[in-house]
């Protein structure tokens, strides 16, 4: 394990010690240069005064300091020391606005241009650029931002929650003139990429961007202006400035994650050296076997014809159910990044015979593994966002499943039929060229408004409080469009708009018998 490059020495320490460390000091620059908290109160000044607005500026709070900080944990306990006042304001007990909080921080796993540090060992284990990867990544995380912000919506109509007026320092117009450097570094990484740089020249020249830019404004800069004028003595104000302090919090950040990497490089190289990744990948294949053998001898005890497409379906979903739950398990003891390393090796080359285009395997497991951030007993976000609120951290776990559920269908999308891959842009650059725009779009739409059902159904509430045949309707229709099956997506819609028509006609008799 200690002597070959396939052990502690592999591909997951590898990228931890060349790009991770670099993004991780990025981050850095950012807090400290007062990035993050430009980021909070710009959500804060463009939300506010209506009974969602509490819900929406942790949404979009956490989706602009999610991007650059690609930490679930960071992301949830800097929003939360300011936020959760507000939440409580509206309503919101201990337990749902750590979960709430705690779902916003997960998003910053999968959020370009960062994302979480499984997000770099994707692009080394397929070989493919980290551009890529960011784009693949781009329709999912609006999707589960989509998601995240239907449940705050309806969150509000159903607890009938009060206008909250958020406390506004500054306008959004002040903010941006002000501070509106801090958008530039994102741009800088996505444009250094695109002109051909690698990631780790593109996050570095990133960095340069966010220290010089701070220097734009007095309160942001990283040496105070005192130093940069011979007003303080050079070492010692250069010693306590925010760039010497940047350095030190993004390299202590690093730790944790070589740490991880390497241990999971010993799982890794077990795995590999042993051949016990194909040989757990055979077993299932053998499951979803058995189940598709068993699946189809009762359709055809009911006379439905065989064929050799609906086996492979069947087959195929069966498959994809059960990696997502093998990840999910494994999920349960490591972080996010042990977890993919893991899974990518035991689980991903099932879906792979099965079909299934490589990228759109390891973004699957990806996104499954990303659940380790709201699940215990390693549910770091929620356990740290009910440190804050005070609440009871696995009932905060469980609000975080809540917010999250509907979004977590999505990858079922891009790995059960071809047409899901519109959902990852092809999964390149080169194919983004020749894409179908028409049918990504169709396939966005669809799973939105699959979200959107689920979103309904987990909540039990549409545009009243539902019955349980709405209930299971809606649920059972978001599933449908969740397939990516015309037939599916035509049910789908035909069931959701029974339950507005019945939603209405209720609401009908309501007032006939006031």
């Amino acid at each position: 394990m200690y002597m070959t490059l396939e052990g502690i020495f592999g591909v997951a320490i590898d990228v931890s010690s060349s790009l991770i460390i670099l993004f991780t000091i990025y981050g850095a620059f950012l807090q400290y240069s007062g990035a993050g908290k430009f980021f909070i109160d710009f959500s804060f000044a463009a939300m506010g005064g209506k009974p969602t607005g509490a819900g929406r500026t942790v949404v979009l709070a956490s989706f602009l300091l999610g991007g650059p900080s690609g930490s679930g944990v960071a992301t949830t306990v800097t929003l939360g020391t300011v936020a959760y006042p507000m939440l409580m304001k509206a309503g919101y007990s201990k337990d749902a606005a750590g979960g709430l909080l705690a779902a916003g921080g997960l998003g910053a796993i999968i959020s370009p241009p960062v994302l979480g540090a499984a997000a770099f060992l994707i692009a080394q284990f397929l070989n493919i650029s980290y551009l890529d990867v960011i784009l693949m990544a781009t329709i999912p995380t609006l999707l589960y931002y989509f998601a995240l912000f239907l449940m705050v919506e309806i969150d509000a109509r159903k607890f009938g929650m009060p206008n909250v007026i958020i406390e506004k320092h500054a306008t959004i117009g002040v903010l941006t003139r002000n501070y509106w450097f801090h958008f530039l570094s994102l741009i800088a990484i996505i444009f250094f990429m695109v002109i051909g740089f690698s990631p780790v020249v593109s996050v570095f020249w990133a960095t340069v961007v966010a220290f010089a830019c701070s220097f734009l404004h007095v309160d942001c800069a990283l040496i105070p202006y005192e130093v940069l004028r011979g007003r303080q003595p050079l070492g010692r104000g250069l010693w306590n400035s925010g760039l010497i302090k940047a350095l030190e919090a993004g390299s202590v950040g690093m730790l944790s994650v070589g740490a991880t990497c390497a241990a999971a490089g010993i799982i890794v190289g077990v795995v590999t050296l042993t051949g016990l990744g194909l040989k757990f990948s055979s077993i299932v294949l053998q499951y979803a076997d058995s189940g598709t053998r068993a699946i189809m001898n009762a359709l055809g005890a009911v006379g439905f014809e065989q064929t050799a497409a609906l086996l492979h379906d069947v087959k195929l979903l069966l498959t994809a159910i059960f990696t997502s739950l093998i990840v999910w398990i494994v999920g349960l003891a490591v972080p996010v990044t042990a977890s993919y390393i893991i899974c990518a090796v035991i689980a991903a080359p099932a879906l792979i015979q099965l079909g299934v285009a490589d990228f759109a395997a390891h973004m699957f497991i990806f996104y499954y593994a990303v659940l380790s951030e709201v699940s215990p007993p390693t549910a770091l976000s929620p356990f740290a966002a009910a440190a804050i609120t005070g609440g009871d951290p696995y009932k905060t776990t469980l609000q975080s499943w809540k917010y999250t559920m509907p979004a977590f269908l999505v990858p079922f999308m891009f790995v059960l039929d071809p047409a899901g891959l519109g959902l990852l842009l092809m999964g390149s650059f080169k194919k983004l060229a020749t894409a179908p725009w028409g049918d990504i779009a169709v396939v966005s739409i669809t799973a939105m408004i699959g979200i959107a059902a689920l979103a309904a159904g987990v909540q039990n509430w549409l545009f009243k409080k539902t019955t349980a045949l709405e209930r299971w309707l809606l649920i059972i229709a978001g599933l449908a469009l969740v397939y990516p099956k015309p037939l599916l997506d035509y049910i789908g819609i035909a069931l959701i708009a029974v339950v507005i028509v019945m939603q209405k006609l209720r609401k009908e008799e309501a007032h006939a018998a006031a």
